[in-house]
């Protein structure tokens, strides 16, 4: 069992799928862990764009459904991504009656933890997400996991909304792979969406709202200093958060 999370606490939490937290909540008492955030975080990798990408859109919104890990820092990554409207953290893969925490949270339930990215084609595209996702966002060689989280529920998983999506991430994943940049295959899958279930409210807009949380300090903190360092040109100091719809 894990003691219930208080929407605006950063205290207390004891999540089993954290496993590092008691060590980092230990450190963090010893007013160490500051000194050591990037030992924990995932490495930048920076990779080409997509060869194949987004037709010219005509629409002013689209979604994207993308999963890699924890989505309380896949949801802060793209929070800071311009011409990115809303990211919801929330649950897809899965049923209506277990998309919820609790449930998600046993890794039997099919749901990946993901994050819904609606967005303006004419100021980004779904390839130029993709390419965000792919190097800064999350390790996409881990297979069914994520840093310290383990468990299918932190699979690496694309989630298309439609057929040019679909389609857009076979061939960017075939490129990358072809040049090898991660040095070893790209484990995420494409998997055909059934519908998203936006998370609890305590979970949406986490790191904005716990930067100080050991968590966020070492394994999502640094992937928004990725963010801004590879992508500077589409780098958004100010957050679009779900709770404030700004």
């Amino acid at each position: 069992m894990k003691a219930p999370i208080q929407p605006n606490s950063t205290e207390s939490i004891t999540l089993p799928r954290r496993p590092v937290l008691a060590a980092l909540a230990a450190l963090a008492g010893l007013g160490l862990w500051r000194a050591a955030p990037s030992m924990a975080a995932e490495r930048a990798v920076v990779i080409p764009s997509p060869k194949d990408d987004q037709t010219a859109a005509d629409a002013a919104s689209e979604t994207a459904v993308l999963a890699g890990g924890c989505f309380w820092g896949v949801q802060g990554v793209f929070q800071h991504v311009k011409g990115v409207n809303s990211a919801v953290s929330g649950y897809a893969g899965g049923d209506a009656a277990s998309a919820n925490y609790d449930a998600v949270g046993l890794g039997n339930t099919g749901h990946a933890e993901a994050v819904r990215i609606t967005y303006d084609p004419r100021q980004i595209s779904f390839g130029r997400l993709l390419q965000i996702y792919f190097s800064v966002a999350h390790n996409p060689t881990e297979l069914n996991r994520q840093g310290p989280d383990t468990g299918t529920q932190y699979r690496s998983t694309i989630f298309p909304a439609n057929a040019e999506q679909t389609r857009i991430a076979k061939s960017y994943i075939a490129q990358l792979d072809k040049a090898k940049v991660f040095g070893k295959p790209i484990a995420t899958t494409i998997e055909p969406l059934k519908a998203f279930y936006p998370a609890e409210g305590y979970h949406q807009d986490f790191m904005t709202r716990n930067p100080d949380h050991p968590y966020i300090a070492f394994n999502d903190l640094p992937k928004v200093d990725n963010l801004k360092r590879v992508f500077p040109e589409i780098y958004r100091v100010k957050p679009v958060l779900v709770r404030s719809g700004a």
